[in-house]
């Protein structure tokens, strides 16, 4: 890994990782929807939703209580304060640099919304699960900011990255990574063997990267197992995610992801059998 500040940047080579498709997404009030499964999402798969929020909190739920089924959730919050509540039991509130993981399985129901009035600002990935976790019990994990690793600019929130590893217990394969880099800095990604997807996506500040600019948008990059160099214009924040790609079609429910309707049909059935017990508890209308 290269973290070093540079006069400037290193002349592009035939290494170079071609960016093949760039969004800024769509925004839905205070939400930017980035990927959805239907778009971007089979490009980048197993990472097939991307959800970026930033707004001044007013009392109303972002996320109220809704359900999943076959793919895991990722909440990365960037500032502000995440109250949050599933049907595996957990429930609590959660700091600026802290990491939800919400592996649906077979079904789950969950909220997750601002606690005061600090500026509410952070990202939702959706990953879909492997077959053999698409329609298993539901898990969650709840990590505050002091228990997320970094090394060098980089918190690593999902997988291994230059000997450092995220506590989430997410499957083999993938690595999402949230990196902070000053004026002029620069870091050079080397995805683990295996990791032909690449993406990322800059919130703030300006990165130059594979011969083209990047601000407030996302870029994907071409197949490869080859390293990526970034360099900031201006202190810069973006995430980078890489995994091994999803070999399975999407098959798509409303709030769900998996990999055949049979699957689809299981979580659902799960997602309504919660669903019921929740309105006979009055937690939902």
């Amino acid at each position: 890994m290269e973290h070093a500040v540079s006069e400037s940047p290193p002349a592009l080579s035939v290494q170079t990782r071609r960016i093949v498709a760039r969004t800024r997404g769509r925004a839905h009030g205070p939400v930017t929807r980035v990927v959805s499964p239907s778009d971007i999402g089979e490009l980048i798969k197993p990472f097939v939703f991307l959800d970026y929020f930033d707004f001044k909190p007013t009392g109303n739920a972002l996320f109220p209580m809704h359900p999943h089924s076959g793919i895991a959730t990722i909440t990365v919050l960037l500032s502000g304060d995440l109250r949050y509540e599933d049907t595996t039991g957990a429930s609590g509130t959660l700091s600026a640099g802290s990491v939800e993981w919400m592996r649906a399985g077979n079904g789950v129901w969950h909220d997750a919304s601002p606690s005061g009035l600090e500026r509410f600002q952070g990202y939702q990935v959706w990953v879909a699960l492997p077959r053999r976790l698409e329609n298993r019990m539901a898990h969650s994990q709840y990590l505050p900011a002091e228990a997320v690793p970094q090394a060098g600019p980089a918190r690593i929130v999902l997988g291994r990255h230059d000997g450092a590893h995220s506590r989430v217990a997410a499957p083999e394969g993938m690595n999402l990574l949230h990196v902070r880099l000053a004026a002029g800095e620069r870091w050079r990604y080397q995805p683990p063997a295996g990791h032909d997807v690449a993406w990322t996506h800059v919130h703030r500040g300006e990165l130059r990267v594979a011969g083209d600019r990047l601000q407030g948008e996302l870029a994907v990059f071409e197949e490869s197992n080859t390293a990526i160099d970034f360099t900031a214009e201006g202190d810069t924040d973006f995430i980078v995610g890489s995994a091994v790609k999803h070999p399975h079609d999407l098959v798509l429910g409303y709030y769900s992801v998996h990999t055949s309707p049979e699957a689809l049909q299981r979580g659902e059935a799960e997602i309504a059998r919660l669903g019921r017990q929740l309105r006979a508890d009055g937690r939902i209308r």
